[in-house]
């Protein structure tokens, strides 16, 4: 059975940083993406940054470009988001999801912030930035 179990959030002032985990079980993590997604309240699911497994391609949503970085340890079957000079407008619950990179690929691209192309989601994790 497929799990995906996220840790690390937490409340943090404005500046700090976070280091989240997304640790998978039930399969092993080659040629997979997982992708970070968050959702704040009244607003869509965004995806935040993204890690292919076979070669360690990354992607990342502007908004978060120089201050997150996504990590990814195979031998642990675990993803990292690394969080730096958090904002207020990151507050969010961050959710890890993983699926087969073929299902984002197609007309020679990497789609990975699709989130309806996943089937595989974690119970995520209460980020709360403050002021």
């Amino acid at each position: 059975q497929v799990q995906l179990v996220e840790s690390g959030g937490g409340l943090v002032q404005a500046g700090g940083s976070l280091k989240l985990s997304c640790a998978a079980s039930g399969f092993t993590v080659d040629n997979y993406a997982i992708t970070w997604f968050r959702q704040a309240p009244g607003k869509e699911r965004e995806g935040v940054a993204c890690i292919r497994t076979n070669d360690g391609g990354t992607y990342y949503t502007d908004s978060v470009k120089g201050r997150f970085t996504i990590s990814r340890d195979n031998a642990k079957n675990t993803v990292y988001l690394q969080m730096i000079s958090l904002k207020p407008e990151d507050t969010a619950v961050y959710y890890c999801a993983a699926d087969l990179l073929q299902k984002l690929y197609y007309s020679g691209y990497y789609f990975p912030f699709e989130a309806p192309k996943y089937d595989y989601w974690g119970q995520g994790t209460q980020v709360t930035v403050s002021p």
